[in-house]
């Protein structure tokens, strides 16, 4: 399988209008327009039944105590963990890619409704595809203004004392079964292990970005 984007390049700078924040030069950071990219797969095997879409961040900050702190960074050094950012399922074989913006647009306070999201393929038919939680849900816990169930894409927003540029893994698989084994609430986790042993091909691209500007001047579109 081949997967790539017209949004960024593979191993490039997500753009910002795919992010959940970009950079300011008085507050740090500030929302930004949280659009999905555009991705879009061929090649895809012979005796599919469905496919599944992740991106994830590799480099959350697996200790908190410095994130976003003033006259604190937070150290390339320290451990890091996996941050789900999208887990899109049930789509369906004649589905060849995702626009821009299709999935989110702008952030949304409290989350994106789901987990069914009915989506229209190219032949007319609609077709219902879900999301999953991502990983905004636990970080948001505690913020009056911001918690809830975040279902769906929600882009980027690294630490923007961070000293590590944050890499994003966007992947899709080929799976043989028409329909994921997952029913009501589901993270990108559940969803990983719920694949197992039903995955055909897959494919995948990265793609960086980092709220740090010393950083982000150094990140090649």
């Amino acid at each position: 399988m081949r997967l790539w984007s017209d949004s960024f390049t593979d191993g490039g700078l997500i753009p910002a209008a795919c992010a959940f924040a970009t950079i300011d030069a008085d507050t740090h950071t500030r929302l930004s327009t949280n659009r999905n990219p555009h991705l879009a797969w061929d090649e895809v095997p012979p005796g599919t039944q469905s496919l599944i879409l992740f991106c994830y961040d590799i480099d959350a900050p697996t200790v908190g105590t410095n994130v976003n702190k003033e006259g604190a960074l937070v150290a390339e050094e320290l451990p890091r963990a996996d941050f789900y950012h999208w887990t899109l399922v049930d789509i369906p074989v004649a589905m060849r890619s995702v626009t821009e913006g299709k999935f989110s647009e702008g952030v949304t306070p409290h989350g994106k409704a789901g987990p069914l999201v009915p989506f229209t393929v190219k032949n007319g038919t609609e077709h219902h595809l879900r999301q999953g939680v991502n990983d905004y849900t636990s970080w948001f816990v505690g913020d009056p203004g911001m918690a809830g169930e975040y279902y769906g894409y929600d882009g980027p927003c690294p630490p923007w004392n961070d000293l590590r540029v944050h890499t994003y893994i966007f992947c899709i698989y080929a799976l043989d079964i028409p329909r994921l084994a997952l029913e009501g609430r589901f993270s990108g986790p559940e969803a990983r292990l719920a694949i197992r042993g039903h995955i055909l091909d897959e494919a995948q691209m990265v793609g960086v970005y980092s709220l740090n500007p010393e950083l982000a001047a150094t990140l090649v579109p």
